[in-house]
This record gives C-alpha cells, sequence and structure tokens, in this order.
C-alpha cells in the first residue's frame, strides 16, 4: 500500500498555489477589516446537534461524523461555517447592535459537491447580524464583488432570487415539509410536467404561479416586469420583488463590469435562507464561484433570533481563477559562520528582501523565487551584487 496516497478528491496545496492563497487570505480578511468586520475562528469539530441546528437536510448529508470518546456524543466535521458564525453571534456575543463577522478556515465534504473537484475546501465569507433591512444585502454583495476584484475576477455575473417569492405563494397551504422538498426540487430542476402533477392539489392561483416561476428568470427589468403580473398580490411577495428591484439598482451603479439577472426559481437553500439570494459566477467557471443570502432564521435555533445576512465561497477556488503572480526575486548568500554576514541578512529580511543561504556548491531549487542577486564579501563588509 502506498502510504502517501490521500483520500479520494483530498489534495496537497504546493507552494506556488499556497502562496497564492495566503496572499489572498491575507488580502481579503484586510478588506473585510476595512468594513468593519471582526474574525471569528470556530473549532472545526462540534457536537452534531448544535452544527446543523437551523440547517437544511443537505448540510448532515455532508458532513463526516465521529463519536467523541470523552462524551460518547456525536461529533461533526464542519460542512459549513456560516451556523457557526450565526452561534457564536447569537449565544456568546450576544450583542444588542449591529455585528460584522468574517472568517476564513477549512471545511469537508462527504461527497464532492456538484462541479468542485475536491471534497475540501477553504471556506472564507463575511456575515452581518442585526440588519433587517436591504441596505445590509447590498453591503454583502458590494463586499462580495470587491473580494473577487481583490483576486481580479472583475467580469462578474450575478444572479438574485428571494425567498419571499415562494413563502407568499405557499402562505396558508400547510404544505408538509417532505413536499416542500420534493417541490424545491423541481422549481431548481424547472420540471415543469413533474412540477404541473405536484401542484394539483394546490387552488389554481397558487399553481399558476408555481409554473409561473420556472419562466421568470433573465434580465432584471423583464423579470421584475412580468413577476408582478403574473405572481398573485400577496403581502410577502410584494415586499420581495420591492427588495429585488432596490438591489438591482444598486447593484448597477456599483461597476458596468457586473451582469444583473434574476431567477425566481433558483431556490438552492430554500429551507435555510429567508429572504433575498444571490449567486455570483464568473467566466470559465460552470458554478458559483459564490453564494449569500439572509438567513434570518438560524439565530432563533440558538435561543436569540436575529436578522442576518452574508456570503461565503471556496478559497482554494478562488485562487486557482486568480491570475498568476510572478515569482518573488531572491538574494542567495553563503551559509557560513559570519557576525557580519548574519548581520547584514538579518538587515535586508527585515527590510522585505528574500534571501537564501546555501553551501558553497549546492543548488537553490524553488519554483517560489528566482536568485537575481547575491551577497559578495568586499573588504570587511558584505554588498548586495546581480549575479
Amino acid at each position: 500500500m502506498n502510504r502517501w496516497l490521500l483520500p479520494e478528491d483530498i489534495a496537497d496545496i504546493l507552494p506556488a498555489e499556497a502562496r497564492k492563497v495566503e496572499t489572498l487570505r491575507r488580502a481579503i480578511l484586510d478588506l473585510y477589516q476595512s468594513y468593519g468586520y471582526e474574525l471569528v475562528a470556530p473549532p472545526i469539530l462540534e457536537f452534531l446537534d448544535s452544527l446543523l441546528t437551523g440547517t437544511g437536510s443537505d448540510l448532515n448529508l455532508q458532513t463526516f461524523k465521529l463519536v467523541d470518546q470523552l462524551s460518547g456524543r456525536t461529533l461533526g466535521l464542519r460542512a459549513d461555517m456560516t451556523p457557526q458564525v450565526a452561534r457564536i453571534d447569537a449565544h456568546l456575543l450576544n450583542r444588542e447592535g449591529l455585528t460584522r463577522l468574517c472568517y476564513a478556515g477549512s471545511i469537508a465534504h462527504v461527497r464532492t459537491p456538484v462541479g468542485s473537484s475536491a471534497r475540501e475546501e477553504l471556506q472564507i465569507g463575511a456575515e452581518i447580524y442585526g440588519c433587517a433591512t436591504w441596505e445590509a444585502d447590498f453591503e454583502a454583495i458590494s463586499l462580495l464583488l470587491k473580494t473577487l476584484s481583490v483576486a481580479g475576477l472583475n467580469k462578474v455575473y450575478l444572479d438574485l432570487s428571494h425567498a419571499g417569492v415562494l413563502e407568499g405563494i405557499l402562505d396558508g397551504q400547510g404544505i408538509a415539509k417532505g413536499d416542500i422538498e420534493t417541490l424545491y426540487g423541481l422549481l431548481q430542476s424547472k420540471d415543469r410536467p413533474r412540477l404541473s402533477i405536484w401542484a394539483k392539489s394546490l387552488p389554481t392561483k397558487s399553481a399558476e404561479a408555481l409554473m409561473a416561476l420556472t419562466e421568470l428568470n433573465g434580465p432584471c427589468a423583464q423579470v421584475l416586469a412580468n413577476a408582478k403580473q403574473m405572481l398573485p398580490k400577496h403581502q410577502l411577495i410584494d415586499q420581495a420583488l420591492a427588495q429585488l428591484e432596490k438591489l438591482v439598482f444598486a447593484t448597477a451603479a456599483l461597476s458596468s463590469d457586473i451582469e444583473l439577472s434574476i431567477d425566481l426559481a433558483d431556490l438552492r437553500g430554500y429551507q435555510y435562507h429567508s429572504g433575498v439570494m444571490f449567486a455570483a459566477y464568473v467566466d470559465t467557471l460552470p458554478q458559483p464561484i459564490a453564494r449569500g443570502g439572509r438567513y434570518d432564521h438560524v439565530g432563533q435555533a440558538f435561543g436569540r433570533s436575529r436578522p442576518a445576512t452574508g456570503f461565503s465561497m471556496d478559497l482554494l477556488t478562488l485562487a486557482n481563477l486568480a491570475p498568476v503572480t510572478q515569482r518573488r526575486s531572491a538574494i542567495l548568500a553563503p551559509w557560513i559562520d559570519d557576525s557580519v554576514l548574519t548581520e547584514k541578512i538579518a538587515e535586508l529580511r527585515l527590510s522585505g528582501e528574500v534571501v537564501i543561504q546555501v553551501m558553497a556548491g549546492d543548488a537553490v531549487e524553488t519554483a517560489e523565487y528566482f536568485c537575481d542577486r547575491e551577497l559578495v564579501k568586499q573588504g570587511s563588509s558584505w554588498e548586495v551584487k546581480k549575479k
């Protein structure tokens, strides 16, 4: 058996890629800090009932489970950090006012997510708690776009949806949880024949509205205009469409590189989200590079309901799409016992230079640096000279 083999769809990150990932991580967290977001670091393991609180069944199926030898209880290896951050806000920080939190850490999936090539991801994201208005959703979208810009990805396709539309259509219908999950799948796949059969037990207006959702996708102005005509009058639906209209107007003003669309049947995570939902796409990647939205009900499961909105993405995927950065130049220095040389090397490193020491006759093998200079002894001092 080869001891160096890793589990399927689990991979090492080699030097050049690791540098890109870490450089991006630092730059993105610095960006979040400039907006007033505070960094939190939840544990990678938690009791399963806490880890999955307020989330849908999909996350349960994607979570690795093991038994805690100390307590005998089942632990989960996190597949998403967002519920953990909601727990921190609701249960540990317990603040009354608006709170901004950000995070970056490893997550793992039992099965490789659709469109991905790895079961381990480095999730990075930002969340806003305590603000129920559309302005918080707009800040989350704005920050997401700036995050992609940090990685050199400026051409972005942003797709919007809203959980309130479906909630308004189904209001008062008393549909069981299992049936809701079936409906969600039919809407997601836009399977109109099966959806028509499923909706036969509903009032005519509700059934027609569900069928209309499968067609309400495309350019924002057109979809919003059609939705107002095709969907029934309901407070939740009217509020959802009004919020989407405000977000579209504000987001379109951010940059001409953003292409906006609406898909009212795109309800991934419907049981988890409670309002605006959005997905960001970039060229060369078939699946969304990032997802986000409002999830006001998650904190309630931890004993404190708080308005919440935010987004997350896989930093490894982001780094892979980011333009390749050039190798850094470095200075070669002999590996000898010389106090003056040691002092010179320390001075250069303190100023930001990369200094690599080697034994006489040894070659430097590195994918990260190119040694275009060297330290040469001149009299009693050491000077940097071009090679």
